[in-house]
């Protein structure tokens, strides 16, 4: 239904569902993020004072949009939706023509400064592109998709931010090792589905091009760039042409809001040439908001390698939560139907996923989604010593601000934490039976009219005959098996409850009243009664 949908007519699809807000009047450019930050809604910038172009942002700052822009019913089904595309990716194709390439400027004619960039947080060190898709080559035949920030410098130069171990600094590194610069792409404003391929973190020699023809269920269309040998996103907004310079990690770069909803540290960075500059003749500049849209990106991710990885440790998962609390990337909850020891083994599964810190196990009663259910899970399934244990030396990632201060270049390395939440083996499940309101199945308050004043019900002490009579009747029911008071009451609809309740008093008071080791009503000295402890058998 939308192999061929372009970024435009996703925006469209916004405006019908009304997702997306026009905002025609006058707008300053250092504005931008804060008013994105308050609207409940995407919007669309027409007037940026000073520039040319107009400015989207906000576009799936939310889970609706998120699903709007995967052509699916709930935030949840992107998963579905990915986990085919990485079973099923499609090879690109290749176009002779691109919209993107409209209007070309190349040399002197190149400027940065043309491009509505808005600024972002307080502290941010400038003006930075967020949004672009960064294609190059891998080396080995194939295109290496991701997505990064670039500072604007100069007119020509600006700066990539690849601190993080990935694919792409990999190439970089490789090219700087030979000294040579390294030929890359960044297509600004293009559709979901490239932009989810894009940011996920794909094994070396993985196409996330290929995986977002996957998503889309037909080929992404691209076309080569005219200054170097590189393809840009066909259907993009702008295009720049540009070489990662071997200059290595040296430049300053930063500060910048980061996904943690932190203010990032200072970064050094290599230098970034512009070429080029390409776009439609009326082109629309997207700014990725930080840090929402990073989130609601990144969870649809976490959930396939999770899933991967749990099935690989033959776990039955029942559902994961990749919580927005933990910035959508490193804390986790999956509830599981588990069998021994299995609860260690998912955590094990789970904390070896890209950069999951840490990772809640819970059985298949418990709601990953309310955090009430999952700290009473914690609360009560829990033993410190026995159920949560820390894994130390692994990889992390370097925006963790709770980690030591590195020197750069280094690669941090932290732990990862889990809580094996699952109700424990050689524990009786009768501990951990819920309480549930007798008659909630049949009984609803909405069925009764409700009374500022309550009504005093009358009725008559039932008399001694007739709690005599009812208690034998459940003498004997009880005697045939053992049964839960609500059991009884139940098979005595129309019996008042105050003669059930004295019929239990009598039969106490007789001494003819015992329980059953589940708590279930049975005859005293009967096959079924419990023996205290201590007392031995008969």
């Amino acid at each position: 239904m939308y192999e061929k949908e372009s970024f435009r007519e996703y925006l469209d699809r916004l405006r019908d569902k009304n997702q997306l807000a026009d905002i025609r009047e006058p707008v300053d450019s250092r504005h931008i993020a804060t008013l994105v930050d308050q609207s409940d809604k995407a919007l669309m910038f027409h007037q940026v004072l000073g520039y040319d172009m107009p400015v989207v942002s906000g576009l799936i700052r939310s889970s609706e949009r998120m699903a709007i822009g995967m052509g699916v019913e709930r935030y949840a089904d992107i998963e579905h939706r990915l986990t085919n595309a990485l079973a099923k990716p499609i090879q690109p194709k290749y176009v002779e023509t691109s919209r993107a390439r409209e209007v070309t400027r190349v040399g002197d004619d190149v400027d940065l400064f043309d491009l509505p960039v808005p600024m972002s947080s307080v502290l941010d060190g400038g003006p930075m592109i967020t949004a672009g898709i960064t294609i190059a080559r891998d080396g080995q035949g194939g295109l290496n998709a991701g997505i990064y920030r670039y500072i604007l410098k100069e007119r020509n130069l600006t700066g990539i931010d690849i601190v993080t171990p990935n694919n792409m600094r990999a190439l970089a590194w490789k090219a700087y090792e030979e000294q040579r610069p390294l030929p890359i792409s960044i297509s600004i404003g293009t559709h979901p589905f490239e932009f989810m391929a894009s940011g996920y973190r794909a094994p070396a020699g993985v196409d996330e091009i290929c995986i977002a023809g996957g998503l889309r269920g037909a080929p992404t269309e691209l076309a080569m760039c005219e200054t170097i040998d590189v393809p840009h996103i066909a259907d993009a907004e702008i295009v720049i042409e540009a070489e990662i310079l071997p200059t290595g990690w040296t430049w300053p770069e930063g500060r910048f809001g980061e996904f943690t909803w932190l203010m990032g540290a200072l970064h050094w960075n290599p230098l970034v040439r512009v070429k080029a500059i390409s776009h439609r003749k009326n082109p629309i500049y997207y700014n990725l908001h930080m840090p929402w849209e990073v989130a609601w990106l990144m969870i649809p991710t976490r959930w396939s390698q999770l899933r991967t990885a749990l099935k690989a440790a033959g776990i039955q998962v029942k559902d994961i939560n990749v919580t927005l609390g933990g910035i959508g990337a490193w804390h986790v909850i999956i509830s599981i139907k588990k069998s021994a020891g299995e609860g260690k083994n998912a955590l094990l599964a789970a904390l070896s996923v890209s950069d999951i810190k840490h990772a809640v196990v819970v059985d298949d009663d418990i709601d990953v989604y309310n955090p009430i259910d999952v700290e009473w899970a914690i609360a009560t399934r829990v033993q410190g010593d026995r159920d949560v244990f820390v894994i130390s030396g692994a990889r992390t990632k370097p925006l963790d601000p709770s980690l030591p201060v590195m020197p750069a270049g280094v690669v941090p390395t932290g732990a990862k934490v889990g809580i094996d939440a699952t109700i424990p083996e050689n524990i009786p499940r009768e501990r951990y039976e819920r309480i549930s309101y007798a008659y909630a199945d049949k009984v609803k308050l909405a069925n009764y009219k409700l009374q500022e004043a309550a009504v005093q019900a009358g009725g008559r002490r039932p008399q001694p005959d007739q709690v005599a009579a009812l208690a034998e009747r459940i003498l004997k029911m009880i005697g045939e098996k053992p049964l839960y008071y609500a059991q009884v009451i139940d098979a005595f609809p129309d019996e008042p409850l105050q003669a059930i309740t004295r019929a239990f008093g009598k039969l106490h008071a007789d001494e003819k009243l015992w329980q059953d080791k589940e708590g279930r009503m049975c005859v005293r000295g009967s096959k079924f009664a419990a023996i205290p402890p201590g007392q031995g058998g008969r």
